[in-house]
């Protein structure tokens, strides 16, 4: 796994978990405490905008959506890891407002740490 990867998946880890705080939602752990599957939800992100840097942030819920559906988990009221449940999986255009604006920050971050690193390594 490429470093500069792991390092703008964790960058974008870590400000989804204090996004989410700031909306109250309280069940982001840290990046070292994330579990693998997370980990890596968030490294496919990180690829996903890398591949297809003109990607909207619609797309990219799109992709999450279409790698947590293949993975078993389905639409439920409260993110539940054990029962693969999670409020997101819906259409982008039916999240509610701060649900999307989480999209939007990772594609800035992803797209800000490539320019500023010149690429991934």
């Amino acid at each position: 796994m490429s470093n500069g990867i792991e390092h703008i998946a964790q960058l974008c880890h870590e400000a989804n978990a204090a996004y989410c705080r700031s909306i109250g939602d309280f069940s982001q752990p840290n990046w070292l405490s994330a579990p693998e599957w997370q980990k890596q939800s968030a490294r496919n992100g990180v690829m996903f905008h890398i591949h297809n840097p003109s990607a909207s942030a619609g797309a990219s819920h799109q992709s999450w959506y279409d790698e947590k559906l293949a993975d078993g988990w389905s639409y439920g009221p409260e993110k539940n890891p054990d029962r693969k449940q999670h409020p997101c999986m819906v259409p982008f255009g039916e999240l509610p407002i701060e649900q999307q604006i989480k999209d939007h920050i990772f594609k800035a971050i992803v797209c800000a740490s490539l320019i500023v690193a010149g690429g991934v390594d």
